[in-house]
């Protein structure tokens, strides 16, 4: 038997069961579990809001990273002992876990666990929302909402990284500092009454990056300038924006939905391609995940209070013993 954290009911507070492993079947391979990134969305999938809803009972837990200790039938190119990171969707924040072959990434031998565990969904979001579905520029000027959250960070990093000047908003002023140190030109505090004014004075925004919706983003909007791009990532807010077309219309601007891990289904060579280039990235140094707590699998819960609170800053990673 091995440790897991379920959701046995959406009604209900996940929390840690015994259970038996599974075996990989064909095209599987079994992961003994190092670490496990929490995620806004573990919150979404524990009530039953997330876009994918695994059945009951399921283990939480969507980007992890371990050690192969058993391959299914027709895997290939990986083996035993290979070291990888699995954007699994679900079934992380347990001892062992079973998965797709091709969600397993062999991980540089640069990376500790607990980097890769906080890194795929965080990385490969920010950097295919602002490469892949914004074409950010050089010398654009570049809004993250939720600036200090483990996409907005990310965010941050890779909109320097790619020659914009960034405008991090978060609240208050140590999330403010981490935003600044991950790259950010300017910084205003999410609590400021005048967001759009703020945003104004600094010559408007040429796109945006938001995982809150609410108000920030009803704000964003109206600090756009002409052909500005608005990449919707989340709404950790709780309030989804009704948005006024004609506002669009009259800036030519464009709203674009976006969720990362669609592209695993319909066109996965854009996942596959942005974490060679992310990976590359770390490699050299020029990407640095923020984890702001490590906790044990038996504090998972304790975790996802973080997260709800808004307590954390970049990552949680619970660490699997």
């Amino acid at each position: 038997m091995m440790h897991a954290f379920q959701v046995t009911d959406h009604a209900l507070p996940p929390g840690l069961c015994q259970v038996e492993p599974a075996n990989p079947g064909p095209g599987e391979v079994a992961v003994r579990i190092a670490a496990c990134g929490l995620n806004f969305a573990d919150l979404l999938m524990a009530e039953g809001r997330y876009q994918e809803k695994p059945p009951l009972p399921f283990t939480l837990g969507m980007e992890l990273a371990g050690t192969i200790t058993a391959l299914g039938a027709g895997v290939e190119g990986l083996t035993v002992g290979t070291r990888v990171a699995v954007f699994s969707g679900h079934g992380g924040l347990a001892q062992v876990g079973v998965f797709a072959a091709q969600r397993c990434v062999p991980l540089p031998d640069a990376m500790p666990f607990d980097h890769a565990a906080a890194f795929q969904v965080a990385y490969g979001t920010a950097h295919v929302a602002l490469a892949h579905r914004a074409r950010l520029q050089e010398g654009e000027t570049l809004l993250v909402l939720g600036a200090a959250g483990g996409v907005g960070l990310a965010a941050v990093e890779i909109g320097k990284r790619m020659g914009a000047r960034v405008i991090a908003c978060a609240r208050g002023a140590s999330k403010l500092s981490v935003a600044q140190a991950a790259g950010a030109d300017h910084l205003i505090d999410s609590d400021t009454d005048d967001l759009r004014g703020a945003l104004k004075a600094m010559g408007g925004v040429d796109v945006v990056f938001d995982p809150v919706g609410g108000d920030l983003f009803r704000a964003a909007l109206r600090a756009c300038n002409p052909e500005a791009r608005i990449v919707i990532v989340g709404f950790a807010s709780g309030d989804v924006p009704q948005v006024p077309a004609n506002h669009l219309l009259v800036k030519n601007i464009t709203l674009m939905g976006y969720y990362w891990g669609g592209y695993m289904t319909f066109k996965p060579a854009v996942l596959t391609d942005s974490l060679k280039q992310l990976y590359a990235w770390y490699v050299a140094g020029q990407l640095h995940p923020h984890i702001s707590h490590h906790l044990p699998l038996s504090r998972a819960a304790e975790g996802l209070d973080l997260l709800r609170g808004r307590a954390s800053i970049g990552k949680v990673v619970i660490t699997i013993a």
